[in-house]
Parts: structure tokens; C-alpha cells; sequence
């Protein structure tokens, strides 16, 4: 059967299951990355995927009936790569605005990269 996995670092994989065991560790086959982007989405093909149980958040299978029914519109892989980046820059600036405006107001946001991720 045909699965969807999201995984902790915001990926979604789509591919069939052809492996898991106690952990949560899983094996995918045929396996592709879907990025979203607005209402547009593209498919990167990655074949077999392994993916460590600790990084999965959802697992969830696909009903193929209706996996056609969907409002979004599929680009090819160089555009939503594209949009990505455009989306991220956008994110990034909006961020930076955020931080100067906190400065500003004599507070402090501690960075992301210094947290522990736990």
C-alpha cells in the first residue's frame, strides 16, 4: 500500500512500505518527496528511502481514490524548488524584521541554532 510520512524535519515522503519494525524504522520503496508551496506541490523522486523511527511523526496510508481529488496543481520540480526558496527568503526577512523590532523594544529572542533540540 501506497503511505504518506511526515517526518520531524517537515518532509513529506509518499512511497510504498515495504519495511518497519519496532522502533518505527521504515523502508520505503518507489519513494518520492512532495514539497508544498501556496497551492502548487511538486514530486522529487529519491527510489528506496530509509528513515530512522525516531525522526517519523505521522505515518498514514493513502486511499488512491482519492488522492486525484485534490485542489492543489502539480508543478514540475525546477518551479517548486523555486517557490521554496522564494518562500523561505520571504520567511527568513520576515524574521529578521521581527528580531530588530524585539531589539528595539529592549528584548531579546534566542536563536533557534542554540537551543537544544530537545
Amino acid at each position: 500500500e501506497k503511505h504518506l510520512v511526515l517526518l520531524r524535519d517537515g518532509r513529506t515522503l509518499i512511497g510504498y512500505l515495504r519495511s518497519i519494525d519496532q522502533f518505527a524504522n521504515l523502508v520505503l520503496h518507489q519513494t518520492v518527496e512532495r514539497i508544498h508551496v501556496g497551492k502548487k506541490y511538486g514530486d522529487i523522486p529519491r527510489g528506496i528511502f530509509v528513515v530512522r523511527g525516531e525522526n517519523v511523526v505521522l505515518l498514514g496510508e493513502i486511499d488512491l481514490e482519492k488522492e486525484s481529488d485534490t485542489p492543489l496543481q502539480q508543478v514540475s520540480i525546477e518551479e517548486i524548488l523555486e517557490e521554496q526558496r522564494v518562500e523561505q527568503q520571504a520567511k527568513q526577512e520576515s524574521e529578521k524584521l521581527k528580531v530588530q523590532a524585539l531589539k528595539e523594544r529592549g528584548l531579546s529572542v534566542p536563536r533557534v541554532d542554540t537551543l537544544d533540540e530537545y
